[in-house]
């Protein structure tokens, strides 16, 4: 049901602390954290604090962009929309999407994924290693020696890809909905 009239400043504040909010963490999470942990622990501690950063981080930006676009079209019947509201409210919905695609299936299957390719490395002495490794022919040899380990890395592949490049969608998604918003001002 939408809402009469124009928004409160207090929600028009709540929209924007929640946008700028997952702005920020997607920025942070996306460019930032992840490759200053992985030039400074090692691999496996890397995917240990992925695995418990990422559930966190995906869901609460599924819980700010599904605020996002509950606030946004509570305000904007479906049947007044301008290009501009139509813009934010499928970035809104895409995103949402995204998030939701990594908070209840991507991210789970690869870190499940992960820890079972951890457990072979373990047994052959890898993993402890920060950054790019010097011992990468170690990881080829054990990739063409065990076949389970090949399979488990093509599916860790594949779904890190797809969650990593839902992630980078996501990002866009609230980078359009925050210029969107930005050019909509009077005033800074």
């Amino acid at each position: 049901m939408a809402t009469e009239g124009e928004p409160s400043s207090y929600v028009k504040i709540i929209q924007l602390f929640v946008l700028s909010t997952a702005w920020g963490m997607q920025i942070w999470v996306t460019f930032i954290a992840g490759f200053v942990l992985f030039r400074g622990v090692s691999r496996h501690t890397f995917g240990l604090v992925q695995s418990k950063l990422f559930p966190f981080y995906f869901y609460t930006l599924l819980g700010c962009i599904f605020l996002n676009l509950a606030i946004f079209a509570s305000y904007h019947p479906r049947e007044l929309l301008s290009a501009w509201d139509t813009v934010q409210i499928v970035s809104f919905f895409v995103g949402l999407i995204l998030a939701a695609s990594n908070a209840s299936w991507l991210s789970q299957v690869t870190t499940k994924t992960m820890f079972k390719m951890q457990e072979i490395e373990r047994e052959h002495g890898l993993g402890d290693e920060v950054g790019l490794s010097a011992r990468r022919e170690a990881y080829q040899l054990l990739k063409e020696k065990d076949a389970k380990y090949q399979s488990l890395r093509q599916k860790f592949f594949k779904f890190h890809g797809l969650s990593s490049l839902c992630n980078l969608a996501g990002v866009f998604c609230t980078g359009v909905n925050l210029a969107c918003l930005a050019l909509q001002l009077d005033s800074l």
